[in-house]
């Protein structure tokens, strides 16, 4: 006998009008109003396939951002340590900031924080409570995945014996640099990294084969403005904890709630909104010609019928 599938789990569906009209997301620039309406329909389309995704899917990915985002302490610590003595050192130590960034976003691996714009427009395209469901249940798996990620990776800094004494000075100093910051100055300085990061993402459909060099020049300006990032930053501060400079306590606040919050500010209800705002009357003009254009074939069909 066949086995049923009484037991399976249904795949999560975004509400969206295209799956009610059964079409898919318009992405052709030609075809729309505006630039804007192509890149806002392009992100809103990927952003309906990661609301999607299979929870362990979703969960793999982001445990795999997470350590990958080590290597921006990696290139950072070992650039800190040999550029201490060059003018300006500090300027070519925030570059290995990028790197963590470039390994995630070119292996297509889950970032907490490129959802904050990615998988935040379907749900203002049509904001359901199954939408924001959806939006919901992704952010806490792939926030959960960030972490566990950068607490691998940092855990693994700490207590294999890799680095040598001045490479895990770098690791502290930097950490330290995080922690100087008070509550309110972390909230505030994520708005603007998760600001950053989502013009970045806003960016990549137009990038084409540039797409590295955004990433580069966005991340490593977040790295020259001493912003706070709650995934490169989790790594930073966990290693603290791991090599018995921090309470655990301290990782959760004052560093991780403010930075969480603001990075959510910074991308969603900044970014987000104002890149949707730009957009909502080109997409009633471009419904309304749409509904124009539906509106005529029936005629056309009797016309031609009558004929």
């Amino acid at each position: 006998m066949a086995p049923t599938d009484s037991h399976t789990e249904a795949k999560p569906e975004v509400d969206s009008e295209e799956k009610i009209q059964g079409r898919e997301i318009e992405v052709d620039e030609d075809r729309l109003p505006s630039r804007a309406m192509a890149i806002h329909e392009h992100i809103r389309m990927d952003g309906e396939k990661e609301l999607e995704r299979d929870a362990m899917a979703l969960l793999w990915s982001a445990i795999a951002a997470g350590l990958s985002m080590g290597a921006s302490l990696l290139a950072k610590g070992i650039f800190h340590v040999q550029l201490a003595d060059i003018p300006g050192g500090m300027v070519l130590e925030n570059l290995g900031y990028t790197f963590g960034f470039i390994i995630v976003i070119m292996a297509r691996q889950q970032l907490f924080t490129e959802n904050t714009v990615t998988a935040v427009l379907p749900v203002m395209q049509k904001p359901s409570g199954g939408n924001l469901v959806l939006l919901l249940r992704l952010w806490g798996v792939v926030l959960l995945g960030n972490l566990i990620g950068t607490g691998l990776a940092a855990a693994a800094f700490e207590f294999m014996p890799i680095f040598d004494d001045a490479t895990r000075a770098a690791f502290v100093s930097i950490g330290k640099k995080v922690m100087e910051n008070p509550p309110l100055e972390m909230f505030s300085n994520a708005i603007i990294s998760g600001w950053l990061i989502a013009t970045m993402v806003w960016m990549f459909p137009a990038a084409g084969a540039a797409k590295i060099v955004v990433i580069i020049l966005m991340t490593w300006l977040i790295a020259l403005a001493d912003t706070t990032h709650i995934v490169v930053g989790s790594v930073e501060i966990l290693y603290l904890v791991f090599n018995g400079d921090l309470h655990w306590s301290a990782f959760i606040w004052p560093f991780a709630l403010p930075t969480l919050a603001g990075n959510i500010v910074g991308g969603t209800f900044i970014f987000a909104l104002l890149s949707h705002a730009q957009i909502r009357n080109d997409m009633s003009n471009e419904r309304k010609a749409r509904n124009r254009a539906q509106a005529k074939k029936p005629s056309i069909t009797g016309d031609s019928a009558s004929s």
